[in-house]
This record gives C-alpha cells, structure tokens and sequence, in this order.
C-alpha cells in the first residue's frame, strides 16, 4: 500500500479515461460539424476553461446552417 499508483490501476484508469473522452468528444464533434465550424474544436473540450470559452463564442457567432437566402 505504499505505493501511489500502480500498473494495475493504470489498466483501470486508462481505458475509463478513453470512455469519458470518447463520451465528450464525440457529440461536440457532431455539433460543430453540423454548424458549420472545424470538428476538431471537440478536442478543446476536454479542457475545463477553455470548454465554457468556446460554448460562448460558438453561441454568439453566426451559424452557416443554411445559405442564406436575399430578400
């Protein structure tokens, strides 16, 4: 019990960690891609500060869902 971490809780570990971003990733990936903006802004979402920094700049920025049409 001396020991911090050992291999066995690294076999644990790692694959749960895998799950959780899988688990994370994989919707915002969707997201961005159906809004229009680069997928790969999924893997800033991982990261706690910067997540709530992009959720406000993609929530305030124009969407290119749809062309937009001349009236």
């Amino acid at each position: 019990m001396g020991e911090l971490l050992t291999p066995w809780h690294l076999i644990l570990i790692l694959p749960t960690m895998a799950l959780f971003g899988a688990f994370v990733i994989v919707p915002y990936w969707m997201i961005f891609k159906k809004a229009g903006f680069s997928p790969w802004l999924a893997l800033l979402m991982v990261i706690p500060m910067v997540k709530l920094v992009v959720i406000w700049a993609i929530a305030f920025t124009d969407w290119e869902l749809a062309p937009k049409t001349q009236a």
